[in-house]
Parts: structure tokens; C-alpha cells; sequence
């Protein structure tokens, strides 16, 4: 079920409502039939095979718990082998056969393979990180093992956060099903809020941005360096605002009824660093990585080398979690290499050395800002296109046709009044991200008296209304 679609508007009341109604010894259970209901509203029978990762990984922990310690590794591995042959068969089988094949072909070698035609699951790489970092806290001896079935199904299947996040784990999500939550109006006030600037960035800004987007991208031979351009930053802000979008509206959700998601994301593109930029930007996966794939490597405990390698490996590794294509690798890798790069310029302070003191201190951080967007921006490209010939192609062409600047050269074809709608709605959001981030602008508005509260948010949702697309386009990170 879309959150963007008009059955959300109707189940996110309703469910809120009967969450309250209820007394609370039924009301895990009536979360978990609402989760179903909400995921089956995708593919139905898909809820099969969730049920049947939550099933292994239930008893996998229980197993890990009560076990010898060396048969806790037996258990571990059990419910990581199940997880990846999920992930593989619905996710990387048909990308690994194409390859292989391609591979055996350039060797001259006689060798086929299969594909398979299967949609895969919405959310898959989601829920089975977050199964994961239960697993494997269980087994560092940091998380008890959940003993009722039904808690730990919803810990997997809780419906704000089960198709993209945040990847919660079980130290902050899991006691939270055994508190009882009462009617609070302040909460339910913050969590609409979040959920109705969710909104605005996914229907407002990336709903409407991505027709420019999609037109661009969807014909990259029809245009020059300043279209493509204009296309790369608005596909910038429409990946943050559909994304981000989503965390608020899922976190809004979860507070509303008196749950705590993790914050996702943090003004991304105010960051002054690559470093930096990945402690702003989806935070669930960046820690998950960081705990349980770069740190478990060596982390920077281990010479330069190595570290640089466990970089790189890790980025890699997340670029494959995006998406079965080398265009994810190619972003992964440039990530890890902006990732060293940026290692190598705080080892020997080459900023200070270059410009001095002063400037580091004082023009540093925005110089850092500027560059860090730019490289993330162009990174993008890779995540955007459908192929790496279309991404070489679209890096070609972005710097060619600047000899002749208009207006029209910038336009995909849209309405004048579209681009400028566009123009002014991203940099909206960038006053208002730069607000809350260096003036606590959300604390601020909190305070307000209610008059101007309530027309604050009665122009947020006739914005919505006037100047939202409706189409009930996908959120971009459900094909992961």
C-alpha cells in the first residue's frame, strides 16, 4: 500500500483509531494483521516467504541463545544463509547469470544459464537487514531472543517501516510492542506533522520534479550539458525528497500511535564532507553497514591500506545492496572513492597547508559543503540511469552545449511555470532544512501560539493540494 494513495488515507485512521480503542493485551496482534493487510496490498502470496524468513530467524535466535558457544555460529549462519538465498534468488540470480554468461562468451567458453522471471518482493532488502541485526545481536550476546512469535513477526512486519525503513534494531524496536501507549495529543500533533511535511517533499517536490526527471533521463539524446544538468540536481533533491520524504511519513506514523523510528535522514546536503554526508543520509543503512559489515573488517584499527580497502569494500557491497546492476557498483565505488579520498586530505591536512588556518576554520566548511554536494550529485547519474552505457553518455554530453545559454536550453520541455514551481519548491526546502539545522526551526514552530500553528499548516496542505502531483507514483527505494 503507497502511502501517496487514497487506501493509506483511509487504513492510517482507522488502524490509529482501533490501536487506541483496543486494550492493549490484542493490539500486537491487531498491528500484525494491519502490517498484512498493508503488505499484501502489493503481491499478496509474498507475505508467504516473509513469514518464512521471520520463522527461521525466530528460531534461529532462539536456538542462538540456549546454545554451546560453538554451536552458536551453527545457528547464525543458518539464519544468514537463508536471508542471502532469499536475496539472491529474488534479487541477484538473474544480474550474476547475465554476467556469467556474458563472462563465458568472452572466454569462448559453451555455458548458459537460466534467468528467472520473478517480481521481487517490495522491501526485501529491508526487512532482511533488519532480520539480520536481530540475529546477529542475539548472537553478541547484546539483545535477548524473543520468545513470542507474534512480537517478533511484527518487530519484522511493522507496516511504517517495513517497505523502506528506517532499518530498526531490536534494542530500540522491539520492547517498544510491550509498553502500553496511551492517547497523547501532543505526540499524535508532532507525528502528523512529520507525516504532513512528509507529504510535501514526496507529492510537492519529488512527485513533481520527477517529470522533468524521467524526460531527461528517459531520452538522454535529445539533450545538451545544461537539460542533463538541470536534470542531475533536480533527480538530487527528488531521490533526498522521495526517500526522506518516506522516513518522515513512516516516523510520523509510528509517533502517532506512540512508537519511536530513528531518525533517517539529517539535512544530507548541508553536509561539509563525504564522512559527513553518510552520517546524514538514510542513517539506518550507513550504521548498519558501519556495525555489521565495516567494523566486523578491521574497520581504521588496521593499517591505512587495509582501511582503505574496508572502505571500499563496504560501499561496494552497498552500492549491490541498491540494486542488481553494475551502474549501483560504479555509485558505490565512486562513494568509497570520495570516501579515502577525504581520508587522505584530513591525514596530511592539505586544506590547512594549502589556504591556512583561517580559511579551514571559517570558508572550510561551506568550500566542503559545495564540493560535497557536487560529487554526490554527480554520482547520482549512476544511480539513475538504467545502464552504464547511458551513464558514460549522460557524464559525455553534461558538458557539452554551453556555448549556447537560454533559458530554453535548461528546460526538459516542461511549462516555464512548471520549472519555476520546481525551482522554488527546492529552494524552499533548502532554506527551511537550513533553518532547522543551524536555528532548531521545528522547536521554534512547536512554540508558536496555535492560531499560527494552524495556518501554518493549513497552507502546507493547500500546497499539497494545489501543487502536488496525485499520480501515486512509487516511492524510488521500493525496488530495493
Amino acid at each position: 500500500m503507497l502511502f501517496n494513495s487514497f487506501n493509506f488515507l483511509l487504513f492510517f485512521p482507522l488502524v490509529t483509531a482501533l490501536y487506541f480503542i483496543l486494550p492493549h493485551r490484542y493490539r500486537w496482534a491487531f498491528l500484525l494483521l494491519a502490517s498484512i493487510v498493508f503488505y499484501s496490498a502489493f503481491i499478496p502470496y509474498y507475505v508467504f516467504i516473509l513469514f518464512g524468513l521471520i520463522t527461521i530467524d525466530y528460531f534461529a535466535a532462539r536456538y542462538i541463545e540456549d546454545a554451546l558457544p560453538k554451536k552458536k555460529k551453527f545457528f547464525l549462519l543458518i539464519s544468514i544463509f537463508s536471508l542471502i538465498v532469499a536475496l539472491i534468488i529474488f534479487k541477484y540470480f538473474n544480474f550474476f547469470s547475465v554476467n556469467l554468461v556474458a563472462l563465458a562468451k568472452f572466454l569462448h567458453w559453451n555455458y548458459s544459464l537460466p534467468t528467472l522471471n520473478l517480481i521481487l518482493p517490495i522491501g526485501l532488502s529491508f526487512h532482511t537487514f533488519q532480520s539480520l541485526s536481530y540475529v546477529i545481536e542475539v548472537y553478541r550476546g547484546n539483545q535477548r531472543a524473543e520468545h513470542h512469535f507474534g512480537i517478533y513477526a511484527l518487530y519484522v512486519m511493522f507496516y511504517p517501516q517495513l517497505v523502506a525503513g528506517p532499518i530498526e534494531r531490536p534494542q530500540n524496536l522491539l520492547h517498544q510492542f510491550y509498553e502500553v501507549h496511551r492517547l497523547d495529543f501532543k505526540r499524535m500533533a508532532d507525528g502528523l506533522t512529520l507525516m504532513i511535511w512528509g507529504f510535501f517533499k514526496k507529492i510537492v517536490i519529488a512527485d513533481r520534479i520527477a517529470t522533468s526527471v524521467n524526460q531527461v533521463f528517459g531520452h538522454l539524446s535529445d539533450y545538451q550539458g545544461p537539460a542533463i544538468a538541470i536534470a542531475v540536481l533536480f533527480f538530487t533533491f527528488q531521490i533526498y525528497c522521495d526517500f526522506s520524504g518516506y522516513s518522515d511519513i513512516a516516523i510520523g506514523a509510528a509517533r502517532v500511535m506512540g512508537f519511536k523510528l530513528m531518525k533517517n535522514f539529517n539535512a544530507p546536503y548541508l553536509a561539509s564532507s563525504i564522512g559527513d554526508f553518510w552520517k546524514r543520509w538514510h542513517i539506518s543503512l550507513s550504521t548498519w553497514f558501519r556495525d555489521y559489515l565495516y567494523i566486523p573488517l578491521g574497520g581504521n584499527r588496521v593499517s591505512h591500506l587495509r582501511s582503505s580497502f574496508n572502505i571500499l569494500f563496504t560501499f561496494l557491497i552497498s552500492g549491490l545492496w541498491h540494486g542488481a546492476n553494475w551502474t549501483f557498483v560504479i555509485w558505490g565505488f565512486l562513494h568509497g572513492s570520495y570516501a579515502i579520498l577525504q581520508r587522505f586530505v584530513n591525514q596530511f591536512q592539505l586544506s590547512t597547508r594549502v589556504f591556512g588556518t583561517r580559511f579551514a576554520l571559517y570558508l572550510g566548511p561551506i568550500i566542503g559543503a559545495l564540493v560535497t554536494f557536487l560529487f554526490v550529485s554527480f554520482a547520482w547519474i549512476f544511480f539513475r540511469v538504467s545502464n552504464v552505457t547511458d551513464a558514460f553518455w549522460a557524464v559525455r554530453k553534461i558538458f557539452s552545449g554551453w556555448d549556447n545559454i537560454s533559458l530554453a536550453a535548461f528546460s526538459s520541455g516542461e511549462s516555464p511555470l512548471h520549472f519555476f514551481i520546481s525551482l522554488s519548491s527546492i529552494i524552499f526546502l533548502i532554506i527551511t532544512e537550513y533553518g532547522q539545522q543551524f536555528h532548531n526551526l521545528y522547536f521554534r514552530f512547536l512554540r508558536q501560539p496555535l492560531l499560527i500553528k494552524s495556518v501554518i499548516y493549513s497552507l502546507l496542505i493547500l500546497t499539497i493540494l494545489v501543487l502536488g502531483n496525485f499520480e501515486g507514483q512509487e516511492f524510488i527505494y521500493f525496488q530495493f
